[in-house]
């Protein structure tokens, strides 16, 4: 099969955008993971930040992993990929000049899409995890993104944490990135249906949903009515490939190992209490968030 060019998968990455059917994305991670996803018939991928934190630096997702380290393992699932991918760019690394940086080496990587999300990132000393910045920021950064893309198929996705903030304040701010230039809206921390009714009712964006498996909005048929045309439900491929990994060194080495769970993996090899006493010390912003 002849590799299809990345305008070629941005293109069907809108038509999928501007069609009214949702679509689970495939986590995927390296070009073995997204080769998989396309034989197995998904429409659409995504490459999550955390997911590359884990796979790049074996560390938790703290806004640990640069820009250069992040667009390396995006052009490497790119050159893989038949279906569209989407880049988890977190915050963009940083302002709105970054970000304007930021989608530069991601249009080269190949991607389809990437979302930008109002989390202020990394964590700053004495705040709370999960703060939000300035709607105007946040604003400012999805008109940098589409003045520095090249190709205009290239679509930018506003990203904002609906539980992180009041329903009054989502709206404000969505409304904002849609007048922005945004070409879609991504959510995180959507209850059900009437809560995704409330966030969205103002809006005439296509919807992304990061659910994380929430059995409340398990309805293809009631999200596409809704106007959603992605959802992520987390990333258990990868965390089963280190599950699997592990389970195999565990046997070859003849020693009777302890059999860990995923989340004491994480727990174990990602050093996750150093990281959280160095949150405690050196930001002073409670302990790392599991």
């Amino acid at each position: 099969m002849a590799q299809r060019s990345h305008s070629e998968l941005r293109k069907e990455f809108r038509d999928l955008l501007n069609g009214s059917v949702c679509f689970n994305a495939a986590s995927v991670f390296d070009p073995i993971s997204v080769r998989m996803a396309t034989d197995l018939g998904y429409q659409v991928s995504i490459l999550g930040g955390s997911v590359a934190s884990l796979q790049v630096l074996g560390a938790p997702d703290l806004s640990l992993i640069t820009l250069d380290e992040f667009a390396e393992q995006a052009s490497r699932v790119g050159r893989a990929s038949q279906i569209p991918v989407i880049a988890d760019a977190d915050h963009g690394y940083g302002n709105a000049l970054n970000v304007m940086r930021t989608v530069t080496e991601l249009q080269k990587a190949g991607v389809a899409a990437l979302t930008l999300e109002d989390t202020l990132l990394p964590n700053q000393y004495g705040t709370q995890m999960g703060t939000l910045i300035d709607l105007e920021e946040a604003a400012a950064k999805i008109y940098a993104a589409r003045f520095a893309r090249s190709d205009d198929a290239l679509s930018i996705i506003a990203r904002t944490d609906a539980a992180a903030t009041t329903l009054e304040d989502s709206i404000q701010r969505t409304t904002a990135y849609q007048a922005a230039g945004a070409d879609a809206i991504c959510f995180v921390g959507v209850k059900d249906f009437k809560h995704l009714k409330a966030l969205t009712e103002h809006l005439t964006l296509p919807i992304i949903l990061i659910a994380y498996g929430n059995a409340e909005l398990n309805d293809f048929e009631r999200l596409s009515d809704a106007n959603v045309r992605v959802v992520v439900n987390g990333h258990k491929p990868y965390l089963a490939t280190i599950k699997a990994a592990y389970d195999a060194l565990r046997i070859d080495c003849g020693q009777e190992s302890q059999d860990l769970s995923i989340q004491q993996l994480l727990s174990k090899y990602t050093l996750s209490e150093s990281y959280s006493e160095w949150v405690r010390t050196y930001l002073k912003a409670g302990p790392l968030s599991q």
